[in-house]
């Protein structure tokens, strides 16, 4: 089985909402990135099923993942966003996960920045206890996405929740830069995996290699993290559907199986097949 863990698919108004949905963000789609056009990629391309994730640009209306889901529930599970400074944000855990079948959401704590390092820790602040509370008594799934600096939030905050299921966006973006001295910069990363309920997603290593395919100068540091965690608990996850993989950056669905299928070749059969969807298939229950 083929799971895509990350994708972001959106409408356009009247059929969905648009806006912002963290501080200081101004981005905004001009053409959408449907539920139909990520179908037809997929089928091209083999892949079984797709975790959707609310995009940063789609408010907090978690409403157009959760209908993709519900009408494609063989190709589709959803995760949404949730406002972390919203005081009633446990009601709407409960609500996405109860009323529209979400199986958890996304964060990002490096949006929440300020000055005051307790008031943008929005993992770790009190008020969101009963968020996580919500999120944990469904099992939830919670991701996040951020970069290592704030790892140390999400060690908090999986340990104080073990019943919630927490992944590593993008391994938090590592740099080829950080191998200089050994990748300290990147430990606190890999010590997220003294925690059994963190994962992490082998994901968006094109946008921070400076070579092209197999992007070698990060085989380095996805060794490293594969390795930490081991085989069982990373996942393959890409980003946005269609021609919107490449006009943000991205390569094509097909050049993402590429990158795992021959770029990763210290992979065995057995370990590629974990990490391309038999690891996201026990976590998602397919």
């Amino acid at each position: 089985m083929i799971v895509d863990t990350h994708v972001h698919i959106w409408e356009m108004p009247p059929i969905a909402p648009i806006g912002p949905t963290a501080p200081r963000w101004t981005a905004l789609p001009t053409a959408p990135g449907t539920a139909e056009m990520l179908l037809e990629e997929m089928d091209a391309a083999d892949v079984d099923r797709t975790v959707l994730v609310q995009t940063s640009f789609s408010t907090w209306d978690n409403g157009y993942v959760a209908d993709a889901a519900r009408r494609f529930p063989d190709r589709f599970v959803a995760q949404g966003l949730i406002d972390p400074l919203d005081p009633e944000n446990a009601q709407q855990a409960a609500y996405w996960m109860d009323e529209r079948g979400m199986t958890g959401f996304r964060f990002h704590p490096m949006y929440y920045l300020v000055d005051d390092p307790t008031e943008g820790a929005i993992l770790t602040k009190p008020e969101n206890s009963a968020m996580f509370s919500e999120i944990e008594k469904r099992n939830g799934i919670v991701q996040i996405h951020c970069r290592p600096a704030f790892a140390g939030q999400m060690a908090a905050s999986a340990a104080k929740y073990p019943g919630i299921t927490w992944l590593i966006d993008h391994m938090m973006y590592p740099e080829p830069e950080m191998s200089v001295d050994g990748w300290t910069a990147y430990k606190p990363v890999l010590k997220l995996a003294k925690l059994p309920n963190v994962l992490i997603k082998i994901s968006d290593i094109h946008n921070r290699s400076h070579e092209e395919f197999p992007h070698r100068d990060m085989h380095e540091v996805i060794k490293l993290a594969i390795d930490t965690f081991g085989i069982e608990r990373c996942m393959w996850g890409t980003g946005y559907p269609g021609y919107h993989r490449v006009e943000h950056g991205w390569p094509t669905l097909a050049e993402e199986l590429r990158i795992v299928r021959e770029g990763f070749d210290w992979l065995t059969d057995s370990e590629q097949a974990l990490l391309l969807g038999d690891n996201a298939a026990r976590i998602w229950n397919f």
